[in-house]
């Protein structure tokens, strides 16, 4: 195949996986913030942006480790999956974790037929780097890809939570695109002996999910 028609293919892959058809939950969960909002944690858009700025910064250091490490290392995914769960001390976001990874692992199974992956937990981010890696995506762009997908699964939730509407929501994740791209570029060195909790006040919101009155997210 030639350089071309690879790059080409490449691409192709990248789009299906940032597609928001793409099989893996995601658009199931809030990442807490529909917790935050019924707090009255997050108001208006100002406070929105501070929210999703804020859950970016704790996504380099805290989760991009692990996406990194099993990317490098695909053998030590089983190593990695237990270290993610006992570091995902909140049991909302660890079973969030585990239904969105495991999602991952069956859709990259069923559409591009990979060596089944069994981790002891399935959670989302050191399979996410597993099956990137599988997929022959680069560890430069699968952290893109799941930075992209954060911040655009933080924005999707604010509209549906009408915190925003569609249009300001698009105009935030491209406003903080660029930021996301810096936080992504100081935390891409961080190893797994680096993990650290940046935001804990998220793991409180988070956790009061299953207390919410009503709830249209599982997280």
């Amino acid at each position: 195949m030639s350089t071309a028609a690879t790059n080409t293919r490449h691409d192709w892959l990248l789009w299906q996986l940032a597609d928001s058809a793409f099989p893996t939950g995601g658009f199931a969960h809030s990442a807490g913030l529909e917790a935050a909002w019924q707090h009255h944690e997050v108001r208006n858009r100002t406070e929105l942006a501070s929210f999703v700025e804020a859950s970016l910064q704790q996504l380099g250091h805290c989760v991009l480790p692990l996406v990194n490490a099993a990317h490098r290392e695909p053998e030590r995914l089983a190593e990695l999956d237990q270290l993610c769960d006992v570091f995902t001390t909140n049991h909302v976001a660890n079973r969030a974790s585990r239904l969105q990874g495991r999602a991952l692992v069956a859709s990259a199974e069923r559409i591009y037929a990979t060596p089944p992956l069994t981790p002891p937990c399935g959670h989302f981010a050191p399979v996410f780097g597993a099956v990137t890696r599988l997929l022959e995506v680069s560890r430069e762009s699968a952290g893109q890809l799941f930075f992209f997908s954060h911040l655009r699964g933080l924005t999707a939730g604010a509209v549906r939570l009408n915190i925003v509407g569609p249009l300001e929501a698009q105009a935030l994740q491209h406003r903080l695109a660029l930021r996301a791209q810096e936080m992504l570029a100081r935390c891409a060195h961080l190893g797994v002996e680096d993990l650290a909790q940046t935001a804990p006040l998220f793991e409180v919101w988070q956790g009061a999910q299953d207390r919410l009155y009503s709830r249209l997210f599982q997280s």
